[in-house]
């Protein structure tokens, strides 16, 4: 499942975000990309010894975690802190997949949260690629897309100004994409019932599936 979700960070924070970024120390990315990934990557990456990459971070990882159609797509069990990353004009990053892998969790979910205004820059699409074709994605500021870790996908060559985003991964209580995007159908159906018709006995079937699917799927 590749879901788009608006306005994950409110805009007193991503204004703030942007803000501080105009003067950040930004790094090599090919420094955390993988032996083979490093072939193909060509950004940059916001300092971890900039003065406001730790509270950056955590203001944005909060947001994330904190959004609701995030919590019940993702099913997060545990969520890596996000790399702030910034393409200028002729960087891109090449088809690759994402390691399995980071910093202990294993990679089930991947999302970009889109900084920039896309008008400010030309190019930069995340490129999702599968059976079906690609799809091209390109997102108001704030907003963010998840997709599975183990998609094919590529960043397009910026051809003019900056391309800023947040990356990140979750390792999910539900391995397997079919079965999220399962419990991420019935969920979203049984919140709709709730707001139009209150508790009936028809969310309280599916709210007992959802709950029992969960039992069924969730590795503890």
């Amino acid at each position: 499942m590749i879901l788009c979700i608006a306005q994950v960070l409110p805009p007193d924070l991503l204004e703030d975000v942007v803000r501080r970024l105009e003067d950040a120390r930004f790094v090599d990315g090919a420094r955390t990309a993988g032996w083979h990934a490093r072939l193909v990557k060509a950004n940059e990456q916001l300092s971890p010894a900039d003065a406001a990459h730790a509270d950056l971070i955590r203001r944005i990882n909060a947001a994330i975690e904190g959004h609701q159609l995030f919590q019940i797509a993702a099913r997060p069990k545990a969520v890596r802190p996000v790399m702030i990353s910034r393409y200028t004009a002729g960087m891109e990053y090449g088809t690759h997949v994402d390691d399995a892998m980071m910093g202990g969790i294993r990679t089930d979910v991947s999302f970009t949260l889109f900084l920039g205004d896309p008008a400010s820059y030309d190019g930069g699409e995340l490129v999702m690629e599968g059976t079906g074709g690609e799809q091209a994605y390109k997102l108001d500021a704030g907003s963010m897309i998840l997709y599975p870790s183990g998609a094919l996908h590529r960043v397009e060559p910026v051809t003019r100004g900056a391309r800023l985003a947040a990356v990140g991964w979750a390792q999910s209580l539900v391995r397997d994409p079919g079965k999220r995007e399962i419990l991420f159908d019935l969920d979203t159906a049984r919140r709709a019932i709730f707001r139009q018709q209150g508790k009936t006995a028809e969310f309280d079937l599916i709210s007992k599936s959802t709950a029992n699917l969960m039992r069924l799927w969730a590795e503890s």
